[in-house]
């Protein structure tokens, strides 16, 4: 038990010490750290490098401690995540408005997709909110138009067998990001759940780097092979006359 309240009270305190770093208008010292929260300087000392060697914080010139990489990297993301949510959240409307279907934005980070917007269909069927949740690149739409333009790497060991389309094989999952290159857009059918379809393209900057993708998601029953071709040269459209509106800095702030 006593280990346990031991294990709790160095959280705690190493807790206090990266909020007091993250919030400090100055950069703080070991010895203000050490008396501000009064504790041992060498008990500070050994947190602070527990703390430094995860990357959320590090040393200035001076000594002084600032936010680490890990979390500079975090907040520059979820920074360009709300600008992006931002400029494209007009197009998922638009999209979701005209196809009667549900839209979605997502982008890579860290080796996962992650959604980070979306507009519901006008149905109760098929009606499923994916913001926030991990999908495996290559079983969605939105994850093979990331990995045919270079926003994100094929994970390395087995790919998952997710529904009954869903491509394993490596050799295939080239030649389909071969395809989804030449077409502009991607297509799945029965690949990440049964019965659901979906088409994305991708999202990029003027200098032609893919930041994102957007999708247009739905039921078989309501989304034809051909509707789906339809609706990606509409994406594609779409997504070119905005980034024409706003000089091509889609994710930029």
């Amino acid at each position: 038990m006593s280990e346990l309240v031991s294990g709790t009270q160095a959280i705690d305190r190493a807790s206090a010490l990266l909020i007091h770093v993250l919030e400090a208008t100055t950069p703080p010292l070991l010895s203000e750290l050490s008396r501000t929260h009064e504790i041992p300087k060498s008990t500070t000392s050994r947190m602070l490098s527990a703390l430094e060697r995860q990357g959320l914080v590090r040393r200035d010139r001076t000594g002084a401690f600032i936010a680490g990489d890990v979390l500079t990297q975090f907040a520059r993301s979820q920074n360009h995540d709300s600008v992006l949510v931002t400029r494209m959240h007009p197009i998922l409307e638009k999209l979701a408005m005209t196809t009667g279907e549900t839209a979605n934005l997502a982008v890579a980070s860290n080796g996962e997709m992650r959604l980070i917007d979306q507009v519901d269909s006008n149905y109760l069927l098929g009606a499923t909110n994916w913001v926030g949740k991990r999908i495996p690149f290559h079983a969605s739409a939105l994850g093979k138009v990331l990995l045919a333009y270079g926003a994100a790497t094929i994970p390395l060991g087995k790919l998952d067998k997710i529904a009954s389309k869903t491509i394993t094989s490596r050799t295939r999952l080239l030649a389909e990001l071969e395809s989804v290159r030449k077409k502009g857009y991607a297509i799945i059918v029965d690949e990440l759940e049964e019965g659901l379809v979906a088409v994305a393209a991708p999202v990029r900057e003027d200098d032609g780097h893919v930041v994102g993708a957007i999708s247009i998601s739905g039921p078989s029953p309501r989304l034809t092979q051909r509707d789906l071709a339809k609706i990606g040269d509409v994406l594609i459209q779409e997504i070119q006359l905005l980034q024409a509106n706003h000089e091509g800095k889609i994710g930029a702030a």
